[in-house]
């Protein structure tokens, strides 16, 4: 999702609004077919090191396995969970043995699982602070779907802040917090060694300005939420501060997660999945989005 192309959640279904169609019944039906594309099943994989991927088709979750237990990032929808779970069995791995649960942001897209991967795996959910009350409420308050895209409401057992860290088993996680798509919107990294070398990995939260985000303060248009323009600014230069060997995120359409795999399938070489031009490409692609949508919303009388 960007600037042009990003879509406007809303009802109580889960229906997701396609912003630059009109909400007649055929435009639902589309919606509906693009929502069963983001979560049509895909095979697991080993991404890169101790990153595999258990995500549907473009609502991503990873898995990080360690000596002490696994770390999954991200639950999809609500519906993703089961999925998520067979796919770690079917790469060879045990529900039980996911110790930690992360989210990149408190949106039903990517936290609508992970009450029943809490439930199921025992694991302990880390947040980061600004989006914790809404795992909390289920997505309940949330500053521009307000109480329409709910999702199970699930506890957090650690509540984190921006620099913290998440280790186990000899991998360390670090949040970064990178808000405006969410107040708590939080980009993970981690360092990933694969055949002898290290690579530094970046789980990117979410760089998209959905259509209807205000940006600046009109008359009769407050901001969507104070300093929202602010918290992208921060979250931009976060990103571009980062050192990135391997990109994924929490869409898969972010970083060209179909075609990576069926290059990485067919035995290309080197890893697909090592993009440092594709993460920059990224980064200031959405920045340039951003700015673009501010300086209009400036402009707007």
């Amino acid at each position: 999702m960007n600037i042009n192309d990003s879509r406007r959640i809303i009802g109580g279904l889960g229906v997701i609004c396609v912003l630059l169609t009109v909400a007649t019944g055929a435009a639902r039906a589309q919606t509906r077919e693009q929502l069963e594309n983001w979560n049509t099943p895909v095979e697991p994989f080993r991404i890169i090191g101790n990153v595999y991927y258990v995500g549907a088709s473009d609502v991503t979750s990873f898995l990080i396995v360690t000596s002490a237990g696994d770390i999954v990032l991200d639950g999809g929808l609500a519906q993703t969970a089961p999925q998520v779970e067979a796919n770690i069995r079917t790469l060879g791995f045990q529900v039980s043995d996911v110790k930690i649960l992360l989210n990149s942001h408190a949106h039903f897209d990517h936290a609508g699982g992970l009450a029943e991967l809490k439930k199921n795996s025992g694991a302990q959910l880390v947040a980061m602070d600004g989006d914790a009350v809404l795992l909390e409420h289920g997505g309940r308050g949330d500053f521009f779907f307000g109480g329409t895209e709910t999702f199970p409401a699930v506890k957090p057992d650690r509540m984190i802040h921006d620099g913290d860290t998440v280790s186990l088993g000899g991998t360390t996680l670090t949040a970064h917090l990178t808000p405006g798509h969410t107040r708590g919107c939080t980009t993970w990294t981690m360092t990933a060694n694969d055949a002898g070398k290290d690579y530094n990995v970046v789980f990117v939260c979410s760089a998209s300005v959905l259509d209807g985000y205000q940006l600046v303060d009109r008359p009769g248009k407050p901001p969507s939420y104070q300093g929202i323009a602010a918290d992208y600014e921060r979250a931009f230069r976060v990103w571009m501060s980062l050192p990135c060997g391997v990109f994924l995120a929490s869409h898969g359409q972010f970083f060209d997660l179909t075609a990576k795999r069926e290059a990485q399938k067919k035995g290309a070489q080197p890893n697909p999945f090592i993009d440092p031009k594709g993460y920059r490409d990224y980064v200031m692609g959405r920045d340039e989005d951003f700015q673009t949508e501010l300086n209009r919303q400036k402009a707007d009388p």
